[in-house]
């Protein structure tokens, strides 16, 4: 895969987190469970961030970015633990492909691709994933 092509991976996983995000923020309540309506607002606004860098990081190579999706499936919606499922799904999967761009990338690409993939772990743990030795690599998972 070439540089080019993980930035891109990455960045129609970003496109896909902030579709997702903006569901589950619209149906997460703030008065009935205000952790999850704060991490889930931080972790949508981390994505949008993530996504303008990518798109950046694709236009300094000379490429054209991928576009995003008009539509994105969405998990089922309809209480706080399918919300905070939801959200770990999204991590993981966004954790997976920065795996790939850290592989792709070198100097300060490779370091903000590390830098992703660590806030994606984190990001996990808060929406009730657990630990993991090398996140985004499930064989390596300590499950």
């Amino acid at each position: 895969m070439t540089e080019v092509d993980a930035l891109q991976v990455a960045l129609a996983a970003e496109h896909a987190a902030v579709y997702v995000y903006g569901a589950i923020g619209g149906r997460t309540s703030r008065s009935a469970t205000p952790a999850l309506a704060t991490a889930v607002t931080a972790a949508y606004d981390a994505h949008r961030a993530r996504r303008d860098q990518l798109t950046a990081a694709v236009l300094d190579l000379d490429a054209e970015p991928v576009a995003a999706e008009p539509a994105y499936e969405l998990p089922r919606l309809d209480n706080p633990d399918q919300l905070a499922r939801g959200a770990l799904h999204v991590e993981r999967a966004c954790a997976r492909t920065y795996v790939y761009l850290v592989a792709s990338t070198t100097d300060e690409r490779r370091r903000s691709a590390i830098g992703a993939l660590n806030e994606a772990a984190v990001r996990e743990l808060v929406f009730r994933g657990t630990p993991e030795i090398f996140p985004g690599r499930d064989e390596y998972a300590d499950r």
